[in-house]
């Protein structure tokens, strides 16, 4: 399937994730990434479980990957990817750092996957997990799937997980489309670390299950609800 290549350039995105995912050190410290393997052998031999924190590094070559302070908010979807979680535009064979064009966005979207979590698992009513907002930008080429209507189906993923799997391979950049759960809003899924800038840390939220759906969301700094229509 052709698509156009777009230049997306928003000086903000806004990813949103779950609050229990901490800072992995080795994508923060000052170590060559090439390095990253040996380092976390020899770190597994005293810490057997420090893999599992780290994640499966070959799913990003050296090259693609980042380092620094905030590194760890960028590496780890690519690296923490299973076919138990997957997307629009992966099977869960491999990852992509989805975001938003604003918070409204962000939080829209994740507000309908965790309603589906909540629902499947057949959670009591209360607040529940709390989220963290990843604030960052983006200026890329990427493939614009709008008005392409067999790829932005509200809920089968199947055509847009074989175009995402096709994409990448051919060595796109990333994916840019109109969101699905907040119109006026558009989404962006990255292929690659490297294809943007290391973003910082927003607000937190905690989402609010009533036994059916996400009914309220809290930002925790302010204490300011919102209630979902």
């Amino acid at each position: 399937m052709n698509v156009p290549l777009r230049r997306v350039t928003w000086p903000r995105t806004v990813r949103i994730i779950r609050s229990i995912h901490p800072p992995i050190d080795l994508f923060e410290d000052i170590a060559d990434p090439a390095d990253w393997e040996a380092l976390a052998s020899a770190e597994a031999k005293f810490n057997p479980r420090i893999r599992d924190s780290i994640g499966d590094l070959s799913k990003v070559p050296v090259a693609r990957r980042v380092t620094g302070p905030g590194a760890s908010w960028v590496m780890a979807p690519f690296v923490h990817c299973s076919p138990l979680r997957p997307g629009r535009f992966s099977d869960g064979s491999f990852g992509l750092y989805y975001a938003g064009d604003r918070t409204e966005v962000a939080i829209a979207e994740t507000i309908h996957h965790h309603a589906r979590f909540m629902r499947a698992t057949n959670e009591a009513p209360g607040w529940t997990s709390q989220f963290r907002e990843l604030i960052g930008s983006v200026d890329a080429d990427l493939d614009d799937t709008t008005g392409h209507a067999e790829l932005l189906d509200p809920d089968d993923y199947r055509a847009s997980q074989v175009f995402g799997a096709e994409r990448r391979a051919a060595g796109s950049n990333g994916i840019t489309w109109p969101s699905i759960r907040y119109p006026e809003g558009q989404c962006i899924a990255v292929f690659w670390p490297d294809v943007i800038p290391i973003p910082t840390q927003g607000a937190h939220f905690a989402y609010h299950w009533n036994g059916a759906a996400v009914d309220f969301v809290k930002q925790l700094d302010n204490a300011e609800v919102w209630h979902v229509t």
